[in-house]
């Protein structure tokens, strides 16, 4: 897996630099963000470019997001609530887990009211690489081994939650 430069620190002191707004910011300005930076990215590079850089992209915040906010020496269940516990408040979703097999490392998952695209229109394509990526590294972090995460419903085909599988990597 490729290394990148970027760390947990590089976020910065919030608090510091946002004595008086704090930490918190509108989803609509985050989507504003996310969506206007992926249609550039897909006019100047293209879908699939976009998709598998949105991926890698949420494959290293996720392994951030594990390392300094998780502690993956808990034992799955209670790595799993601990997940849940934190994107709630962070705000950033509801998991669910609708199937577990421990022993081959193979989930199915929902995350409900997902910061990336519950309420937006119904495009008919799947739009949460980022979230695919993220919970891949979180898993990778955690596990030690790689995982394949697909979005199988979103909000955007028609769904009303994310539903992900995710596997080991053969």
């Amino acid at each position: 897996m490729k290394e990148y430069p970027f760390r947990w620190k590089d976020i910065g002191d919030i608090q510091l630099g946002r004595p008086n707004l704090g930490q918190m910011t509108h989803v609509a300005v985050y989507r504003l963000m996310q969506y206007t930076m992926r249609a550039v990215l897909e006019e100047r590079f293209g879908i699939v470019a976009v998709k598998e850089l949105f991926v890698e992209a949420g494959r290293l915040a996720g392994q951030e997001f594990c390392k300094n906010l998780l502690n993956p020496s808990l034992p799955l269940n209670e790595f799993i609530a601990e997940l849940h516990d934190k994107l709630i408040e962070l705000s950033v979703g509801i998991l669910r887990v609708e199937r577990a097999d421990p022993e081959k490392l193979s989930f199915v998952v929902t995350v409900s009211e997902d910061l990336d695209c519950s309420g937006l229109p119904i495009t008919g394509r799947t739009v949460c690489d980022y979230d695919e990526g993220f919970i891949e590294g979180i898993f990778n972090i955690y596990t030690g081994k790689d995982f394949s995460v697909k979005e199988v419903d979103c909000w955007s085909t028609g769904e009303r939650t994310c539903r992900f599988t995710i596997d080991r990597s053969k």
